[in-house]
């Protein structure tokens, strides 16, 4: 099978999950402290997968300038986006509640909260597609961390939607185009940076990394936290060392 096809299939797979939890935050009634829990969860693994498999990776490949400067760029990048989503509406977009706003009231915000899913989904997506350039095996742990994460992701979000009385056409259309982009995205990540010197590579990496770092810090962790319990603390750092040990067995 071509690398390029590989890759493809690596990145729908991770995205799908999105759909699934979205299947169960539309479709099935879940208590809020549980949706936190998860995405509590969600929040420690892709923590531990951006410390320990793409900073890391980032900082072997080139070395500590390339490294910083990635996720310097990557992570105003995201914020410079999310701040013009949040004003059309996307701010709350991962909020199981009613934070979310209709169509009603606010005009738009439909088109936000999907550009705002986009926006979430594509650095992981590259970066899996990445990985396979250079004849390597596509990272385990990146495609199980983003796979992960994904589920409370689309869970929450889903149930954000119905609250805010989105159809179940609009949120199963939007949640399965997510995960074909995040196929395509893994797609482009391989074939746009086949050509690209390490620390080219490195620093897309590390750009993905800051990314996906703020928007864990950004839209994650205030859901995970609004509803919080004694236990989140330890659901996170449970799932952080979920994916740290993903990384070691790898290894």
């Amino acid at each position: 099978m071509p690398e390029w096809l590989q890759a493809g299939g690596w990145g729908l797979l991770a995205g799908s999950a999105l759909l699934v939890g979205a299947a169960v935050g539309f479709l099935a009634r879940i208590p809020q402290k549980l949706i936190a829990s998860v995405m509590a969860f969600g929040a420690g693994v892709l923590l531990s997968a951006v410390s320990f498999d793409l900073i890391a990776e980032a900082y072997d490949q080139a070395g500590l300038g390339p490294t910083v400067l990635g996720a310097v760029v990557g992570a105003v990048i995201y914020t410079g986006c999310n701040v013009l989503l949040a004003r059309r509406g996307a701010r709350h977009r991962k909020r199981s509640g009613t934070r979310q706003p209709s169509e009603q009231q606010q005009a738009g915000s439909g088109t936000a909260l999907a550009l705002g899913a986009l926006l979430d989904g594509i650095p992981e997506s590259i970066v899996i597609g990445a990985s396979l350039l250079g004849g390597g095996k596509v990272s385990a742990v990146t495609v199980a961390a983003v796979f992960i994460s994904n589920v409370p992701e689309g869970l929450s979000s889903a149930a954000g939607m119905r609250q805010a009385g989105r159809s179940r056409a609009y949120v199963f259309g939007l949640w399965t185009g997510i995960a074909v982009v995040s196929g395509l995205a893994a797609v482009a990540g391989y074939t746009v940076l086949g050509d690209a010197g390490p620390a080219v590579l490195a620093a897309i990496t590390a750009l993905a990394a800051g990314a996906i770092l703020t928007m864990i810090a950004d839209t994650m962790i205030p859901e995970a936290f609004e509803q919080a319990h004694l236990a989140i603390g330890l659901i996170t750092m449970l799932g952080f060392l979920t994916a740290f040990t993903l990384t070691s067995l790898e290894r």
